[in-house]
Protein backbone atom coordinates (compact mmCIF):
# COMPACT_ATOMS: atom_id res chain seq x y z
CA UNK A 1 0.00 0.00 0.00
CA UNK A 2 1.21 3.49 -0.89
CA UNK A 3 0.42 5.39 2.32
CA UNK A 4 0.54 8.92 0.88
CA UNK A 5 -1.73 7.99 -2.03
CA UNK A 6 -4.24 6.38 0.35
CA UNK A 7 -4.10 9.44 2.64
CA UNK A 8 -4.70 11.74 -0.33
CA UNK A 9 -7.65 9.73 -1.62
CA UNK A 10 -9.32 9.70 1.82
CA UNK A 11 -8.50 13.32 2.69
CA UNK A 12 -6.18 12.72 5.66
CA UNK A 13 -3.92 15.47 6.99
CA UNK A 14 -1.42 13.31 8.83
CA UNK A 15 -0.54 9.73 9.71
CA UNK A 16 2.05 9.11 12.43
CA UNK A 17 3.79 5.79 13.20
CA UNK A 18 5.19 5.17 16.69
CA UNK A 19 7.32 2.34 18.08
CA UNK A 20 9.05 1.64 21.35
CA UNK A 21 11.05 -1.60 21.54
CA UNK A 22 11.37 -1.38 25.32
CA UNK A 23 7.68 -2.22 25.79
CA UNK A 24 6.73 -3.65 22.40
CA UNK A 25 4.69 -0.62 21.35
CA UNK A 26 3.68 -0.43 17.70
CA UNK A 27 1.08 2.26 17.06
CA UNK A 28 -0.41 4.35 14.28
CA UNK A 29 -2.29 7.64 14.73
CA UNK A 30 -4.46 8.91 11.89
CA UNK A 31 -5.47 12.59 11.87
CA UNK A 32 -8.12 13.03 9.21
CA UNK A 33 -9.44 16.59 9.46
CA UNK A 34 -8.98 19.37 12.01
CA UNK A 35 -11.25 22.02 10.45
CA UNK A 36 -13.60 21.95 13.44
CA UNK A 37 -10.91 21.55 16.10
CA UNK A 38 -8.30 19.09 17.40
CA UNK A 39 -8.81 15.52 16.21
CA UNK A 40 -10.59 13.39 18.80
CA UNK A 41 -10.96 9.63 18.56
CA UNK A 42 -10.26 6.53 20.62
CA UNK A 43 -7.31 4.14 20.72
CA UNK A 44 -8.06 0.62 19.51
CA UNK A 45 -5.79 -2.23 20.58
CA UNK A 46 -5.99 -5.22 18.24
CA UNK A 47 -3.77 -8.12 17.07
CA UNK A 48 -3.75 -7.05 13.43
CA UNK A 49 -2.36 -9.60 11.01
CA UNK A 50 0.03 -7.02 9.54
CA UNK A 51 0.76 -3.30 9.42
CA UNK A 52 -1.25 -2.78 6.23
CA UNK A 53 -4.40 -4.12 7.92
CA UNK A 54 -3.79 -1.78 10.87
CA UNK A 55 -3.22 1.20 8.58
CA UNK A 56 -6.42 0.58 6.62
CA UNK A 57 -8.34 0.36 9.90
CA UNK A 58 -6.92 3.60 11.32
CA UNK A 59 -7.59 5.46 8.06
CA UNK A 60 -11.21 4.30 7.92
CA UNK A 61 -11.84 4.89 11.60
CA UNK A 62 -10.26 8.36 11.73
CA UNK A 63 -12.27 9.47 8.69
CA UNK A 64 -15.39 8.18 10.40
CA UNK A 65 -14.58 10.25 13.49
CA UNK A 66 -14.46 13.43 11.38
CA UNK A 67 -17.99 12.75 10.21
CA UNK A 68 -19.17 11.62 13.64
CA UNK A 69 -17.89 14.72 15.41
CA UNK A 70 -19.20 17.02 12.68
CA UNK A 71 -22.72 15.59 12.53
CA UNK A 72 -22.88 15.58 16.33
CA UNK A 73 -22.27 19.34 16.44
CA UNK A 74 -18.94 19.01 18.26
CA UNK A 75 -16.10 21.49 17.75
CA UNK A 76 -13.68 18.64 17.18
CA UNK A 77 -11.98 17.09 14.20
CA UNK A 78 -11.53 13.42 13.48
CA UNK A 79 -8.68 11.13 14.47
CA UNK A 80 -8.03 7.60 15.64
CA UNK A 81 -5.19 5.48 16.96
CA UNK A 82 -4.47 1.77 16.75
CA UNK A 83 -1.99 -0.24 18.79
CA UNK A 84 -0.88 -3.50 17.21
CA UNK A 85 -0.83 -5.96 20.11
CA UNK A 86 -2.57 -8.90 21.72
CA UNK A 87 -4.97 -7.58 24.40
CA UNK A 88 -3.58 -10.19 26.81
CA UNK A 89 -0.19 -8.47 26.67
CA UNK A 90 -1.21 -4.88 27.38
CA UNK A 91 0.46 -3.23 30.36
CA UNK A 92 1.23 0.08 32.07
CA UNK A 93 4.52 0.66 30.24
CA UNK A 94 2.87 0.19 26.84
CA UNK A 95 0.22 2.83 27.52
CA UNK A 96 2.55 5.28 29.23
CA UNK A 97 4.93 5.09 26.28
CA UNK A 98 1.97 5.64 23.97
CA UNK A 99 0.92 8.63 26.11
CA UNK A 100 4.36 10.21 25.68
CA UNK A 101 4.01 9.93 21.91
CA UNK A 102 0.53 11.48 22.06
CA UNK A 103 2.02 14.38 24.07
CA UNK A 104 4.54 14.96 21.27
CA UNK A 105 1.68 15.79 18.88
CA UNK A 106 1.03 18.99 20.88
CA UNK A 107 -2.74 18.63 21.08
CA UNK A 108 -3.47 17.92 17.41
CA UNK A 109 -4.84 14.54 18.52
CA UNK A 110 -6.82 13.74 21.67
CA UNK A 111 -7.38 10.08 22.46
CA UNK A 112 -9.99 8.10 24.38
CA UNK A 113 -11.20 4.51 24.92
CA UNK A 114 -12.00 2.12 22.11
CA UNK A 115 -11.94 -1.62 21.50
CA UNK A 116 -9.77 -3.43 24.10
CA UNK A 117 -8.89 -0.24 26.00
CA UNK A 118 -10.56 0.81 29.25
CA UNK A 119 -10.49 3.46 31.96
CA UNK A 120 -7.44 1.89 33.63
CA UNK A 121 -5.51 2.07 30.35
CA UNK A 122 -6.63 5.67 29.83
CA UNK A 123 -5.35 6.52 33.31
CA UNK A 124 -1.89 5.28 32.33
CA UNK A 125 -1.98 7.47 29.19
CA UNK A 126 -3.17 10.40 31.32
CA UNK A 127 -0.05 10.06 33.46
CA UNK A 128 1.99 11.22 30.45
CA UNK A 129 -0.34 13.62 28.63
CA UNK A 130 -3.37 15.84 29.12
CA UNK A 131 -4.52 15.12 25.57
CA UNK A 132 -6.82 12.28 26.59
CA UNK A 133 -10.49 12.00 27.55
CA UNK A 134 -12.49 9.38 29.40
CA UNK A 135 -10.24 9.38 32.47
CA UNK A 136 -11.66 8.26 35.79
CA UNK A 137 -14.29 10.51 37.37
CA UNK A 138 -12.17 11.03 40.48
CA UNK A 139 -9.57 12.65 38.24
CA UNK A 140 -12.03 15.05 36.63
CA UNK A 141 -13.05 12.83 33.73
CA UNK A 142 -16.23 11.07 32.69
CA UNK A 143 -15.12 7.47 33.16
CA UNK A 144 -16.51 4.60 31.10
CA UNK A 145 -18.27 5.95 27.97
CA UNK A 146 -20.08 2.68 27.14
CA UNK A 147 -23.41 3.55 28.84
CA UNK A 148 -23.58 6.80 26.86
CA UNK A 149 -22.71 5.09 23.59
CA UNK A 150 -25.47 2.58 24.32
CA UNK A 151 -27.93 5.37 25.14
CA UNK A 152 -27.21 7.03 21.80
CA UNK A 153 -27.81 3.77 19.92
CA UNK A 154 -31.01 3.31 21.90
CA UNK A 155 -32.20 6.78 20.82
CA UNK A 156 -31.26 5.87 17.24
CA UNK A 157 -33.33 2.70 17.47
CA UNK A 158 -36.26 4.71 18.82
CA UNK A 159 -35.98 7.13 15.89
CA UNK A 160 -35.74 4.26 13.41
CA UNK A 161 -38.78 2.53 14.89
CA UNK A 162 -40.67 5.83 14.77
CA UNK A 163 -39.81 6.16 11.08
CA UNK A 164 -40.58 2.55 10.19
CA UNK A 165 -43.63 1.88 12.37
CA UNK A 166 -45.02 5.30 13.30
CA UNK A 167 -44.48 4.89 17.05
CA UNK A 168 -41.48 5.38 19.32
CA UNK A 169 -42.44 2.47 21.57
CA UNK A 170 -40.14 -0.55 21.56
CA UNK A 171 -42.50 -2.75 23.56
CA UNK A 172 -42.77 -6.13 21.89
CA UNK A 173 -40.16 -5.32 19.25
CA UNK A 174 -37.43 -7.91 18.64
CA UNK A 175 -33.85 -6.67 18.55
CA UNK A 176 -30.98 -8.90 17.38
CA UNK A 177 -27.71 -7.73 18.95
CA UNK A 178 -24.46 -8.84 17.36
CA UNK A 179 -21.85 -8.45 20.09
CA UNK A 180 -22.66 -8.01 23.79
CA UNK A 181 -19.46 -6.45 25.05
CA UNK A 182 -19.45 -3.22 27.04
CA UNK A 183 -21.81 -1.33 24.73
CA UNK A 184 -23.95 -4.26 23.59
CA UNK A 185 -24.62 -5.28 27.18
CA UNK A 186 -25.61 -1.74 28.19
CA UNK A 187 -27.87 -1.56 25.13
CA UNK A 188 -29.53 -4.82 26.15
CA UNK A 189 -30.33 -3.25 29.54
CA UNK A 190 -32.07 -0.26 27.96
CA UNK A 191 -33.97 -2.39 25.46
CA UNK A 192 -35.16 -4.81 28.15
CA UNK A 193 -36.37 -1.91 30.30
CA UNK A 194 -38.29 -0.65 27.25
CA UNK A 195 -40.06 -4.00 26.85
CA UNK A 196 -38.19 -5.27 23.80
CA UNK A 197 -37.31 -8.91 23.12
CA UNK A 198 -33.59 -9.66 22.81
CA UNK A 199 -31.80 -12.12 20.56
CA UNK A 200 -28.00 -11.96 20.77
CA UNK A 201 -24.70 -13.51 19.83
CA UNK A 202 -21.06 -13.15 20.84
CA UNK A 203 -17.79 -15.05 20.62
CA UNK A 204 -16.78 -14.34 24.22
CA UNK A 205 -17.95 -16.98 26.68
CA UNK A 206 -17.81 -14.58 29.64
CA UNK A 207 -20.00 -12.10 27.78
CA UNK A 208 -22.47 -14.81 26.87
CA UNK A 209 -22.68 -15.99 30.48
CA UNK A 210 -23.17 -12.43 31.71
CA UNK A 211 -26.12 -12.07 29.33
CA UNK A 212 -27.62 -15.37 30.49
CA UNK A 213 -27.36 -14.26 34.11
CA UNK A 214 -28.76 -10.76 33.54
CA UNK A 215 -31.37 -11.53 30.87
CA UNK A 216 -32.51 -15.15 31.19
CA UNK A 217 -35.37 -14.67 28.70
CA UNK A 218 -33.05 -13.38 25.96
CA UNK A 219 -32.28 -15.90 23.23
CA UNK A 220 -28.73 -16.81 22.29
CA UNK A 221 -27.89 -17.80 18.69
CA UNK A 222 -24.61 -18.58 16.93
CA UNK A 223 -22.58 -15.90 15.18
CA UNK A 224 -23.69 -17.24 11.79
CA UNK A 225 -27.39 -17.35 12.74
CA UNK A 226 -27.70 -13.75 13.92
CA UNK A 227 -27.99 -12.29 10.40
CA UNK A 228 -31.01 -14.43 9.54
CA UNK A 229 -32.99 -13.82 12.73
CA UNK A 230 -36.54 -12.63 12.05
CA UNK A 231 -36.51 -9.33 13.93
CA UNK A 232 -37.46 -5.69 13.80
CA UNK A 233 -33.93 -4.36 14.35
CA UNK A 234 -30.52 -5.87 13.65
CA UNK A 235 -28.04 -4.10 15.95
CA UNK A 236 -24.38 -4.70 15.00
CA UNK A 237 -22.32 -3.94 18.12
CA UNK A 238 -19.05 -5.74 17.33
CA UNK A 239 -16.43 -4.92 14.70
CA UNK A 240 -17.32 -3.23 11.43
CA UNK A 241 -18.18 -4.39 7.89
CA UNK A 242 -20.90 -6.81 9.03
CA UNK A 243 -23.21 -5.41 6.33
CA UNK A 244 -21.78 -6.86 3.14
CA UNK A 245 -22.57 -8.93 0.05
CA UNK A 246 -22.73 -12.16 2.06
CA UNK A 247 -24.88 -10.96 4.97
CA UNK A 248 -27.38 -8.62 3.32
CA UNK A 249 -29.28 -11.44 1.56
CA UNK A 250 -29.68 -13.14 4.95
CA UNK A 251 -31.16 -10.13 6.75
CA UNK A 252 -34.77 -10.44 7.85
CA UNK A 253 -34.67 -7.20 9.86
CA UNK A 254 -36.62 -4.10 8.91
CA UNK A 255 -34.01 -1.81 10.47
CA UNK A 256 -30.22 -1.85 10.89
CA UNK A 257 -29.10 0.28 13.85
CA UNK A 258 -26.17 -0.52 16.10
CA UNK A 259 -23.00 0.63 17.82
CA UNK A 260 -20.31 -0.78 15.51
CA UNK A 261 -18.19 1.59 13.44
CA UNK A 262 -18.10 1.29 9.64
CA UNK A 263 -20.97 -1.19 9.53
CA UNK A 264 -21.22 -0.99 5.74
CA UNK A 265 -18.29 -2.81 4.17
CA UNK A 266 -18.61 -0.49 1.17
CA UNK A 267 -20.69 2.64 0.56
CA UNK A 268 -22.72 0.83 -2.10
CA UNK A 269 -24.18 -1.43 0.58
CA UNK A 270 -26.19 1.55 1.82
CA UNK A 271 -27.92 1.71 -1.55
CA UNK A 272 -28.54 -2.04 -1.51
CA UNK A 273 -30.24 -1.74 1.90
CA UNK A 274 -32.40 1.10 0.58
CA UNK A 275 -33.42 -0.95 -2.46
CA UNK A 276 -34.33 -3.89 -0.21
CA UNK A 277 -36.50 -1.63 1.94
CA UNK A 278 -34.29 -1.98 5.03
CA UNK A 279 -33.95 1.27 6.99
CA UNK A 280 -30.34 1.96 7.93
CA UNK A 281 -29.52 4.34 10.81
CA UNK A 282 -26.18 6.10 10.15
CA UNK A 283 -23.69 4.36 12.41
CA UNK A 284 -21.42 7.31 13.10
CA UNK A 285 -24.39 9.37 14.32
CA UNK A 286 -26.18 6.83 16.50
CA UNK A 287 -22.96 5.55 18.10
CA UNK A 288 -21.75 9.09 18.88
CA UNK A 289 -22.97 9.03 22.49
CA UNK A 290 -19.54 8.05 23.78
CA UNK A 291 -17.69 10.87 22.05
CA UNK A 292 -20.43 13.33 23.03
CA UNK A 293 -19.94 12.22 26.62
CA UNK A 294 -16.17 12.68 26.70
CA UNK A 295 -16.45 16.02 24.89
CA UNK A 296 -18.29 17.37 27.95
CA UNK A 297 -14.99 17.06 29.84
CA UNK A 298 -13.77 20.19 28.04
CA UNK A 299 -16.32 22.29 29.94
CA UNK A 300 -16.60 20.26 33.13
CA UNK A 301 -18.31 16.89 32.95
CA UNK A 302 -21.71 16.17 34.46
CA UNK A 303 -23.94 13.19 33.81
CA UNK A 304 -27.00 15.36 33.22
CA UNK A 305 -25.24 17.47 30.58
CA UNK A 306 -23.99 14.38 28.83
CA UNK A 307 -27.39 12.71 28.71
CA UNK A 308 -29.06 15.86 27.37
CA UNK A 309 -26.56 15.97 24.52
CA UNK A 310 -26.88 12.25 23.76
CA UNK A 311 -30.68 12.55 23.67
CA UNK A 312 -30.35 14.84 20.60
CA UNK A 313 -29.41 11.77 18.55
CA UNK A 314 -33.12 10.93 18.29
CA UNK A 315 -34.01 14.15 16.45
CA UNK A 316 -30.83 14.17 14.36
CA UNK A 317 -31.49 10.63 13.16
CA UNK A 318 -34.98 11.62 12.05
CA UNK A 319 -33.47 14.65 10.29
CA UNK A 320 -31.09 12.41 8.34
CA UNK A 321 -33.99 10.16 7.35
CA UNK A 322 -35.79 13.27 6.07
CA UNK A 323 -32.81 14.30 3.93
CA UNK A 324 -32.64 10.76 2.56
CA UNK A 325 -36.30 10.88 1.56
CA UNK A 326 -36.23 14.41 0.11
CA UNK A 327 -33.10 13.80 -1.98
CA UNK A 328 -33.90 10.14 -2.69
CA UNK A 329 -30.44 9.04 -1.57
CA UNK A 330 -29.31 6.26 0.78
CA UNK A 331 -29.27 7.19 4.46
CA UNK A 332 -25.48 6.85 4.70
CA UNK A 333 -25.13 9.44 1.93
CA UNK A 334 -27.65 11.73 3.65
CA UNK A 335 -25.58 11.59 6.85
CA UNK A 336 -22.46 12.44 4.86
CA UNK A 337 -24.24 15.45 3.35
CA UNK A 338 -25.16 16.80 6.79
CA UNK A 339 -21.61 16.33 8.14
CA UNK A 340 -19.86 17.69 5.05
CA UNK A 341 -22.09 20.78 4.94
CA UNK A 342 -21.10 21.69 8.50
CA UNK A 343 -17.39 21.17 7.85
CA UNK A 344 -17.57 23.26 4.66
CA UNK A 345 -19.42 26.07 6.43
CA UNK A 346 -16.82 26.22 9.21
CA UNK A 347 -13.93 26.04 6.74
CA UNK A 348 -15.35 29.02 4.84
CA UNK A 349 -15.45 31.31 7.88
CA UNK A 350 -11.79 30.60 8.70
CA UNK A 351 -10.42 32.29 5.60
CA UNK A 352 -9.72 35.59 7.37
CA UNK A 353 -6.48 35.95 9.37
CA UNK A 354 -7.19 36.86 12.99
CA UNK A 355 -3.62 36.97 14.26
CA UNK A 356 -1.98 34.70 16.79
CA UNK A 357 -4.04 33.47 19.73
CA UNK A 358 -2.02 33.42 22.94
CA UNK A 359 -3.09 31.34 25.93
CA UNK A 360 -1.76 32.99 29.09
CA UNK A 361 -0.96 30.75 32.03
CA UNK A 362 1.51 30.64 34.85
CA UNK A 363 4.93 29.10 34.13
CA UNK A 364 4.83 25.36 34.75
CA UNK A 365 1.02 25.32 35.02
CA UNK A 366 -0.42 22.15 33.49
CA UNK A 367 -3.66 22.51 31.59
CA UNK A 368 -6.27 19.75 31.46
CA UNK A 369 -6.60 20.23 27.70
Amino acid sequence: MLTLEKMYSMGHEEVVFFQDKSCGLKAIVGIHDTTLGPALGGTRLWPYANEEEALIDVLRLSRGMTYKNAISGLNLGGGKAVIIADPKNKNEALFRSFGRFIESLNGRYITAEDVNTNVEDIEHIFTETNHVTGVAQQNGGSGNPSPYTALGVFRGIEASVTKAFGSRSLKGKTIAIQGVGSVGFELAKLLTEAGANIVYTDVNERGIQRMKDAFPTAKFVSTNEIFGVACDVYAPCALGASINDETIPQLKAKIVCGAANNQLKEDRHGLILKEKGILYAPDYLVNAGGVMNVSIEFEGWADSKSRRMVDTIYDKTLEVFKISDEQNIPVNKAADVMAENRIAAMRNIKNGYLGVKINHRMPGQKRRF
